[in-house]
């Protein structure tokens, strides 16, 4: 696969407070009182937020939109592989501590906790629209998560992509609605850059000239800081334009965040300060690999890839934050197209497949894979 790196260049929880509240573009609202009816009825109770006694062995319940199974342990003989079976992918996050991970089904709406050797426990289910791009497409942590147990999710309905907030024993809460959804281009991501603000990764909803307008939500990274019940909120801050579709966005050690994302000339790794302005691109990929998901490694950033079927480790100077090599390709070929990428304790990355959405899965997809990161971006297999 030819990289070539870039010129240096300016670049529900189911009830009515969650899916009946009408879509209004450019509007991040926390409004329990709805309008707009969603089909089909939520089926998941409030309050049901803490794991499920495990049904059977690791991911044992597989996405209902894919084939039928044979009855039998879901088990890869890889022990890098930590969950298998699971429906196709969405977001991943790790837990406190880095031992164990959060990873959402797109299509089926579940969150799973997945902890290596213990079979897999839903955590959450939300009603979604998980057709065409669209579905549960990432989940992050509360700042204070320790304490109150707070879920963040990015999602799609029948009228909108919305950012939802998940408690115990409560009905979800809408933070930011009216994203633009469309036929592809719905994919999100969310990730706290301070215990106040959530940072917003929005795709274009196949719709580029959007990514471009000031008064669509579509295509930017938006800084939202309005995450406390109210009627109605102000339209959060653009941190940055032109998004195409969206991959991943993760935190810059430095400061700021990075942003994956493709376009229809290149696939795109690019960093935003955290003081704003414009996105600095970092890698450029002319073959268009599909980048996916993004999480800081020691000494550089790694980023998955679905049509690449690679986990890429790019080493970054330290202080400026470009690149200093080209990126290494880690575990190609070896899981297929991965989807979500983040750090474990031990400078491991956990990723997840995609291979039951668009790629060749083997018995055993989809999954969670634990892939050692060289230090400093450098290569191994």
């Amino acid at each position: 696969m030819a990289i070539s790196r870039a010129a240096h260049r300016t670049a529900v929880l189911s009830t009515s407070a969650f899916l009946l509240a009408a879509a209004v573009t450019g509007c991040a609202r926390f409004d329990d009182s709805a309008s707009s009816p969603f089909t089909p009825v939520p089926t998941f109770s409030a309050g049901e937020l803490q794991p499920r006694p495990p049904s059977g062995p690791p991911s044992s319940t597989p996405d209902p939109s894919q084939p039928t199974r044979e009855a039998a342990p879901c088990v890869d003989p890889d022990p890098a592989v930590v969950a298998t079976c699971l429906g196709t992918t969405g977001g991943i996050t790790m837990l406190p501590g880095g031992q164990s991970a959060l990873v959402t089904e797109r299509r089926t709406g579940r969150i799973l906790r997945i902890d290596p050797g213990t079979p897999t426990q839903e955590v959450a289910r939300l009603d979604v629209d998980g057709s065409g791009d669209g579905g549960l497409l990432d989940v992050a942590l509360s700042p204070t998560y320790a304490e109150d147990t707070l879920l963040y999710a990015y999602v799609t309905t029948p009228v909108d992509n919305r950012v939802v907030r998940i408690a115990p024993g409560d009905t979800p809460k809408d933070v930011l609605t009216g994203i633009p959804r469309g036929a592809v281009g719905n994919r999100g991501a969310l990730v706290f850059t301070a215990p106040g603000e959530l940072t917003v990764l929005t795709g274009d909803a196949g719709n580029p000239v959007a990514a471009t307008d000031p008064a669509s939500l579509a295509g930017k990274v938006l800084r939202v800081t309005a995450l406390t019940p109210a009627a109605a909120q102000p339209m959060p801050q653009v941190a940055l334009s032109g998004i195409g579709t969206a991959g991943d966005v993760c935190l810059d050690p430095r400061g700021g965040v990075w942003v994956t994302d493709r376009t229809v000339l290149e696939d795109r790794l690019q960093r935003v300060t955290a003081d704003g302005g414009t996105g600095t691109p970092v890698w450029t990929w002319p073959d268009r690999p599909g980048v996916a998901g993004c999480t800081a490694v020691d000494g550089g950033v790694a980023v998955s890839m679905g049509d690449g079927k690679a986990l890429a480790v790019i080493p970054l100077d330290a202080h400026t934050g470009a690149a200093q090599a080209a990126p290494a390709l880690i575990a190609k070929d070896r899981y297929g197209r991965l989807g979500g990428a983040a750090a474990g304790a031990q400078g491991e990355v956990w990723v997840t497949t995609v291979n039951t959405s668009g790629g060749e899965p083997t018995p055993t997809d989809d999954r969670v894979v634990r892939i050692p990161a060289p230090q400093g971006g450098g290569g191994f297999d």
